[in-house]
């Protein structure tokens, strides 16, 4: 097959744009920018003038979650916490014995700013169980017949039960009583979720992406997207993390990273240093927040990881859990730098500005998602005020040499990397104007970052994330050059088709 008559960005720097590109099989031929091609007879594929960039690379996202959650009550964007309840009390009552879930809410977008109660729910819901899942995924609003499953059962370490002042739960859980409350009583079948994550895959080829680096790091996510390619559904590359306290088992069993092919395969653990910004558990230098992990408790697992040849991805957003996750790193570099692993800060929401230089000087990456910086400015400017020069800095991460690798983090945000490229370029998502605009990076990096970083993570630089000969045929087709038309016009790209390994997965041509 040749793709001609349009803009093919390669992200070679030698060679950014070619006017041609030739495909054979699952992998690009020779004659990339030109028309010479060794294939016989080949399908010429008109584009139009339209674009083709590498195929997106999710570099963080909770697929599973994601997915499922496209089949629950949408929260996201409530401004007072009546219109959340108008959203819940507007859905129909679910049958007898399953719960009213929802997600996406965030008390500091509500204005007035109220903490939730079970009270609000009770006034409603009944008997019927409620469990409404914050926009971070770390608090969880509960209504009383939710909490009555517990019997008072609610206090576990690492947790935050909220409490009036009585002492009697108020229905808000955050960190890990959240997640000990949802692995016990929100369970979810297999097959609830394979047929959300087949629907989720059509969604996320549709919207150009076609690898994910999949952060539902628990036991079960593996077997899902088994299950998916044994029944010819699945469709995306997958890097699959484990959670960290996996390591013993992967140590006893031999098991290494890099295991499997690209449908799926199993790469890296992940572990948590404290909470987030929305449910004000991020760990701080103030003192304030939540740890879950210690510099010394993440150096150990990183010492642990590297004898089995494990990288290890640390959640990190407050200034203080960046700092014990770098020096972590740095502490323990002596032992997996020699193996070239390639270890990851995910977020790096907020950094000490003495810190940013870190990242690229001890070798870890900075796996952000930048539509996280429009979205949270409202909140960072009212927690954050005295710490914004090292918040959201993808421009200083950049520029001191730090790999920085884009995701979407969704569910808390949108499975949409056009939308992440608009929001690292232009630094906002409504009509205000850009915020903190000394940190936007331009489409270029956007799309490095997009692509080619998260190939690198993978250890795949060289057989994806760029257009170029004998790199897997993964690409977008769009219908304006992004690099070339104007920011305004940013938000009118829309991807055409999509090629995962040299067969169209979204719209094959022609096009209209």
């Amino acid at each position: 097959m040749i793709l001609e008559n349009g803009v093919v960005r390669t992200l070679e720097p030698s060679l950014p744009v070619a006017r041609a590109l030739a495909i054979a099989g699952e992998r690009i031929a020779g004659g990339v920018g030109t028309h010479e091609t060794a294939l016989a007879s080949p399908e010429v594929v008109d584009l139009g003038g339209r674009t083709v960039v590498p195929g997106f690379n999710d570099a963080h996202v909770h697929f599973p979650t994601w997915a499922l959650a496209q089949r629950q009550i949408d929260l996201d964007g409530c401004r007072t916490l009546e219109e959340a309840l108008a959203r819940v009390r507007g859905t129909p009552v679910p049958e007898a014995g399953r719960w009213i879930r929802a997600y996406g809410w965030r008390s500091g977008d509500w204005t007035p700013s109220v903490e939730p109660t079970r009270a609000d729910l009770d006034a409603f819901t009944g008997t019927v169980p409620a469990a409404l899942i914050s926009k971070d995924y770390h608090s969880l609003w509960l209504n009383s017949a939710g909490l009555a499953l517990a019997d008072g059962n609610l206090e576990v370490a690492g947790g935050v039960v909220g409490r009036d002042e009585s002492g009697e739960p108020t229905g808000v859980l955050r960190e890990e009583a959240a997640w000990s409350f949802k692995e016990r009583f929100l369970t979810v079948s297999d097959d609830e979720y394979v047929e959300a994550m087949r629907v989720g895959v059509r969604l996320a080829l549709s919207r150009g992406v076609t690898a994910v680096h999949d952060k539902d790091g628990w036991l079960g996510a593996p077997r899902l997207w088994q299950r998916l390619r044994e029944e010819g559904n699945l469709g995306l590359r997958v890097w699959q993390s484990l959670p960290h306290n996996l390591i013993g088992a992967l140590e006893a069993v031999g098991v290494r990273s890099r295991i499997g092919d690209d449908f799926p395969r199993l790469g890296y653990v992940k572990v948590f240093m404290d909470g987030t910004l929305g449910s004000e558990t991020a760990l701080m230098l103030d003192g304030s927040g939540v740890e879950i992990t210690s510099a010394e408790e993440l150096a150990e697992i990183v010492r642990r990881a590297a004898r089995i040849g494990w990288p290890v991805a640390v959640h990190a957003i407050g200034d203080r859990a960046n700092r014990n996750a770098l020096d972590a790193f740095e502490q323990t570099a002596d032992e997996w730098r020699p193996l070239g692993l390639r270890h990851r800060v995910e977020h790096a929401q907020c950094l000490a500005p003495e810190d940013v230089g870190r990242f690229a000087a001890i070798g870890v990456a900075a796996s952000v998602q930048f539509s996280h910086a429009p979205s949270d400015r409202d909140l960072a400017e009212r927690f954050w005020p005295d710490r914004l020069d090292g918040a959201y800095a993808w421009r200083s991460l950049l520029d001191s040499g730090a790999v920085v690798a884009n995701g979407s983090d969704a569910p808390i945000e949108e499975l949409d990397p056009l939308a992440g490229i608009r929001a690292g370029v232009l630094r906002t998502a409504d009509e205000r104007p850009a915020w903190r605009p000394e940190q936007a990076v331009t489409v270029e990096e956007a799309l490095v970052a997009t692509c080619v970083a998260p190939a690198w993570l993978t250890g795949d630089e060289r057989r994806r994330g760029k257009l170029l000969p004998g790199y897997a045929a993964d690409l977008v087709v769009l219908d304006r050059d992004p690099v070339s038309c104007a920011p305004e016009e940013l938000s009118e790209v829309r991807v055409v088709a999509t090629m995962v390994g040299g067969r169209w997965a979204h719209k094959p041509p022609p096009w209209d």
